[in-house]
């Protein structure tokens, strides 16, 4: 456990294990935590190491001045000596894995997304509408508010079923400092954004999904399984949007394997 001070910001990370080096990257309002079913164990085969991005869990949040969650993850390597990694991500952090995965194609061994975002994808009008709700009810009632509305989102609705991983879940949100549902985020994104560039990727991708994960996150995992040739799709039955938590052994096993072939 560490901190690294990188590109004008604090960085909370773990590292453990030898070999190749596989990075966990945690979905918004979330944090390392998210990764407990996979770090130790994945640390037998592989060097893993799993962070809090900007603005979550021990890392400081963002100021005013633009910054950009690629470069911090390169930055953290640079400051870990470590030329090349594994990306793993889920949703938000998939999507800051994908971005990576494109700007810095000769760090990435290979890229398992789990549940990703796209960045350049096209939301349906209830995924938006579901998420402008939480924004929403920041504006009204502050951040308690907001985090009631989120936790109360679809994404989550299988996870809340498991009673050990709505704990888990629930613990997290509630320790989240709730900063981007009241400040303005001003996060760079990737341009052309990643949907536009699928076809660029030439290391090896697995995109996985929880069956009764939300229509836009289910889309997103096929069009990427069609616009990337050499990705393996896994959709995992019975589990929803965090899948790395509500069917760990499955999950562990399709990492495990996709990331022993690399």
């Amino acid at each position: 456990m560490s901190t690294a001070i990188v590109n004008g910001t604090e960085l909370y990370y773990e590292m453990a294990g030898h070999g190749r080096a596989v990075v966990f990257i945690h979905g918004f309002t979330l944090d390392t935590r998210m990764w407990d079913a996979q770090f130790e164990l994945l640390a037998q085969q592989f060097q893993v190491i799993r962070y809090d991005m900007r603005g979550f869990g021990q890392s400081a949040v963002p100021t005013d001045a633009p910054y950009s969650h690629v470069e911090d993850c390169r930055a953290l390597l640079d400051h870990l000596h470590i030329k090349q990694a594994c990306l793993v991500g889920l949703s938000k952090g998939g999507g800051v894995a994908l971005d990576f995965a494109l700007t810095y194609p000769q760090r990435t061994q290979a890229l398992a997304l789990l549940d990703t975002v796209l960045g350049g994808h096209s939301w349906s009008a209830e995924g938006s509408a579901r998420d402008r709700l939480v924004w929403q009810r920041a504006r009204e009632g502050g951040i308690a508010a907001a985090k009631e509305s989120w936790l109360a989102h679809p994404l989550f609705a299988p996870a809340l079923r498991q009673t050990a991983v709505a704990a888990h879940l629930t613990h997290m949100i509630n320790d989240y400092s709730g900063w981007h549902f009241v400040h303005r985020n001003p996060e760079q994104q990737l341009e052309p954004p990643a949907a536009q560039r699928l076809h660029e990727l030439t290391m090896p991708v697995l995109v996985m999904a929880g069956e009764w994960d939300t229509a836009d996150f289910l889309q997103i995992t096929a069009v990427i399984g069609q616009q990337i040739p050499q990705a393996q799709t896994a959709v995992v039955p019975g589990v929803g949007h965090m899948v790395n938590m509500e069917a760990p052994a499955v999950c562990n096993r399709l990492l495990a394997e996709f990331l022993s072939q690399v």
